[in-house]
């Protein structure tokens, strides 16, 4: 299979300035993705991708052993695009250059790093195993659940359970599973960018429940968390730190 590994670091960032290459433990949060996808690549092969508008972002991934003569397109760079045309930017690139077309893309994001290798081969082989699945996204077990506690304003002006059962859940252990996405990982047949898919939203997604800790890095508090996680060892599993 012909693999690609995704890393988009955007440097414009408005809540963190410079989150992406912003220390977490004494090195920059970048590297620990690109380590990660080296430990992948290593093992089953495939290209690493870096997309980004920032020479200050590509000068640190090759620090770290990622270099690219690539850059992402100005009118990508903004708040309010969509990661999926980045992707789908960066792999027409990359096919061009080598010349041929991916099967895969594995898309793997800086600001939600708590994944393992062993996370990552375990998306790869449900994907192998699912032929008709178009895409894959990593999950977590979500803390509230619309069924029963999170509740939404209605057209009346009143609030109301998000999504109403058929009958009354009167306990949270009948409520349907619910998933929270982590933003971690998430896999792409070359199909999707060829059906032209804006979001991970298809009709063919599957999920990959992680079975640890992941959490997206939003603000200064989280990359304080992380930071005392990794520096006190207080993570239960390896994450290529």
């Amino acid at each position: 299979m012909n693999l690609i590994i995704t890393i988009c670091a955007r440097g414009g960032s408005k809540g963190i300035p410079g989150k992406n290459i912003k220390p977490i433990a004494g090195k920059s949060l970048i590297a620990y993705t690109i380590a990660q996808a080296k430990k992948f690549v290593e093992k089953h092969g495939g290209d690493i991708a870096l997309s980004t508008e920032s020479d200050q972002i590509r000068a640190v991934a090759a620090e770290f052993g990622l270099e690219t003569e690539y850059m992402r397109s100005e009118d990508l760079g903004g708040d309010d695009i969509g990661k999926e045309a980045v992707m789908r930017e960066a792999l027409l690139y990359y096919e061009e250059q080598k010349g041929e077309k991916y099967d895969m893309l594995l898309d793997l994001d800086v600001t939600s790093p708590l994944r393992t290798t062993e996370d990552l081969e375990a998306g790869l082989f449900m994907m192998e195993e699912n032929q008709k699945a178009l895409n894959l996204y990593s999950v977590n077990r979500a803390a509230r659940n619309p069924y029963f506690n999170m509740v939404e304003q209605g057209e009346d002006d009143f609030y109301h359970l998000c999504k109403t059962p058929e009958k009354p859940i009167l306990s949270r252990q009948n409520v349907p599973d619910v998933y929270d996405l982590n933003a971690s990982f998430y896999y792409y047949r070359r199909e999707f960018f060829d059906q032209g898919w804006t979001t991970p939203f298809t009709d063919r997604a599957i999920i990959y429940e992680m079975p640890h800790m992941c959490f997206d890095l939003d603000d200064l508090q989280d990359y304080e968390m992380l930071d005392y996680f990794i520096e006190h060892e207080r993570l239960d599993f390896d994450f290529g730190s």
